[in-house]
This record gives C-alpha cells, sequence and structure tokens, in this order.
C-alpha cells in the first residue's frame, strides 16, 4: 500500500507552471534588452561565452530538483507487510435502541442522546476488547461490525440517531439474534452483549433469543434506561399520541430485561441519571475469560523520501558542474550543440 504521509505539501507542485512562468518572461525581457543595443547576431559574436542552452539546462536541474525536495518533504510510504497484533480481550457487541420512545426526555437530554455519550465513554476506557456496534427499532441493523478501531467506534455511535432504520417498533429479539451473528470466530467463550433500551418489547420472541445465545456461551448484560413512571415523547416539537388522542408515555419494562439478563448469566443495571450502568457491566466483563484476539494491522510503512533527496542532490550536483557561460577549452566538443 503506498502513501504520502504529508499529502498536502504536494500543493507545492502547482508552483512549477509558475517557475517556468517566471522563467519564459525573464527570457524574452533579457532578448528585449540586447534588441535595444543592436542586431541580435552581432551582439552574439561580441559576446562569445554566452550560452541560452546552458541556462536552460540550469533551470531545468533545478526545477527538477525542486520537484523531487517537495515529494521527499511529503513522505512517500509503502507499506512493508501486515502485521498482526495478538491480546487477550473479550468481544462486546453493543445492542442500542433507537426506537421513538428513547427520545423520551426523562434522561437529559433525552435517553438515545444520554446512552451515546455514556458509550463514548466506555470507548476511551477499553483496552484489549474488541466492539462492535447494532441498532434496532422495528428492524435492526449492524452500525459498525466487530473492530479494536475505538476511534471509528465513536465517529459511528455519534451518528445514531431514530432515522437510521425505517421500520419504528421495539423488536428486542432480532436485534440480539442479528447481534448473534455479528461475533469472529475467534471470540467462542468470551462474547458478551450489551443491550441498552427501555424494555418496550413489541415483540414474544425475546426469551427464546437469549435461550439461543445462553447455548453459544453468549452473555447479555442489560441496561434499562428510563424511569417507571415514564416519560412522554417529542417528536419535532409535537407529541406523539395513541389512537384515542391520549399521549403517549414511554415506561421502562424492567421485568423483560430482568429475564434475559438472567437466562445468559449476564446481569441487569437501571441506568440512572448520574450514571447509565455501562462501569458496572465493565467490571463484570473484566472478570470473565479472555479469548486471544489477533487483529491484522497495516500500521508498519517503509519511508521513501530519501531516493528523492538522493535525486535532488544528484540534480543540484551535476548542475554545479555545469558552468553558465562555454568553456573555452571544451568548445570543440560542442555538448550542448551550439552554434558559434
Amino acid at each position: 500500500m503506498f502513501r504520502f504521509a504529508n499529502s498536502y505539501l504536494l500543493y507545492l507542485l502547482l508552483l512549477v507552471p509558475v517557475f517556468v512562468a517566471l522563467y519564459g518572461v525573464a527570457s524574452m525581457r533579457r532578448r528585449h534588452l540586447l534588441k535595444k543595443f543592436g542586431n541580435i547576431d552581432i551582439i552574439r559574436t561580441l559576446m562569445p561565452a554566452y550560452s541560452a542552452s546552458r541556462l536552460r539546462l540550469k533551470f531545468t536541474l533545478y526545477l527538477l530538483a525542486f520537484v523531487c525536495v517537495v515529494f521527499a518533504a511529503a513522505r512517500p510510504q509503502l507499506g512493508s507487510k501486515l502485521r498482526e497484533e495478538r491480546a487477550k480481550g473479550v468481544e462486546m457487541m453493543l445492542v442500542v435502541d433507537i426506537s421513538n420512545s428513547m427520545l423520551a426526555e426523562d434522561f437529559e437530554p433525552n435517553r438515545l442522546e444520554r446512552t451515546k455519550y455514556a458509550i463514548n465513554k466506555l470507548f476511551e476506557g477499553l483496552q484489549q476488547e474488541r466492539v462492535g456496534l447494532v441498532v434496532f427499532a422495528g428492524e435492526p441493523k449492524v452500525q459498525l461490525p466487530i473492530t479494536s478501531d475505538y476511534r471509528m467506534a465513536e465517529a459511528f455511535t455519534r451518528r445514531i440517531s431514530t432515522n437510521l432504520v425505517a421500520e419504528q417498533g421495539t423488536d428486542i429479539g432480532k436485534a440480539l439474534e442479528l447481534a448473534t451473528l455479528s461475533f469472529s470466530s475467534q471470540s467462542e467463550q468470551s462474547r458478551v452483549i450489551v443491550l441498552i433500551t427501555d424494555g418496550e418489547n413489541h415483540e414474544d420472541d425475546v426469551l427464546e433469543t437469549a435461550r439461543m445465545a445462553k447455548e453459544q456461551g453468549i452473555k447479555i448484560f442489560t441496561i434499562g434506561i428510563g424511569t417507571p413512571e415514564g416519560a412522554p415523547i417529542e417528536i419535532d416539537g409535537e407529541f406523539i399520541k395513541d389512537e384515542e388522542g391520549e399521549m403517549v408515555v414511554s415506561k421502562l419494562d424492567e421485568q423483560t430485561l430482568e429475564q434475559i439478563a438472567t437466562i445468559t448469566d449476564g446481569g441487569y443495571v437501571r441506568a440512572t441519571k448520574q450514571s447509565i450502568g455501562l462501569e458496572e457491566i465493565v467490571k463484570s466483563i473484566n472478570e470473565m475469560e479472555k479469548a486471544e484476539l489477533s487483529t491484522i494491522r497495516y500500521e508498519e510503512y517503509n519511508e521513501q523520501y530519501q531516493y528523492f533527496l538522493a535525486v535532488a542532490l544528484a540534480l543540484l550536483l551535476l548542475d554545479s558542474f555545469i558552468l553558465s557561460r562555454r568553456n573555452p577549452r571544451l568548445k570543440r566538443f560542442n555538448i550542448f550543440r551550439e552554434h558559434p
């Protein structure tokens, strides 16, 4: 893999046509000034040492040296090899509810934004774990496959919104099923799902999905975000109402979340306004048996700038040996094919 570490410096190459234009203007001005003294052919006989072709060659050498220096400063690099890193850790799939009920404001500024903030704080403290992200409402979607790149994970977390899925609702079962299929083959017995939702499941297959996860050795930790008394849901400045015109109030359903955690030997935490509960879950995860996880990286590069610097130095050295005027001792060789 080839790249420039300082690619922005390549914009300096835009100066090349500027230098060529300035050289052309200077040559035309020199010729115009000579014409003021008389006939050019006669004047040339009075300047036997003058050599226009030598000046052009020296300018060309300077210009090529400048181009090489720019390429060297941009630091061309080649990927030397794929580097495999091995570390013991856990694969963690975060399953986040993005249904409209997560817009309830019993958490500031609302449940979903509070969840996104807590997840990004979680990424700041991870070291060896690999993480993935599934979002769901009426249907689930893999927002981020399993990765050890926490910066990428933070970027994808910031993009979470209720608009990521077309179908509204809350189907926890499908979301958990998709999450169980998203782990790598390296992480057997070291797999964790962290489900963050208000627990208002609209389907009845969630407990069966939890049992299937248990058979695969996956532990599910659940976080209930919301309050038992609930809060109304506001979208675009208007509160959601049911078919009878009554305001919809989203309440936390802890019973389902506790059952999911119990079936899979995980744990349930109710989020508070001070803490979502991820810290408590991470402590439990740290006590789990770790699997040996390998990651392939393209982080080792071979610097290639030295070759461009060597060419630039060679061009400048060659320029130092070329005189801007003719050498009478070498006149018979006529290296530059100049007319006497």
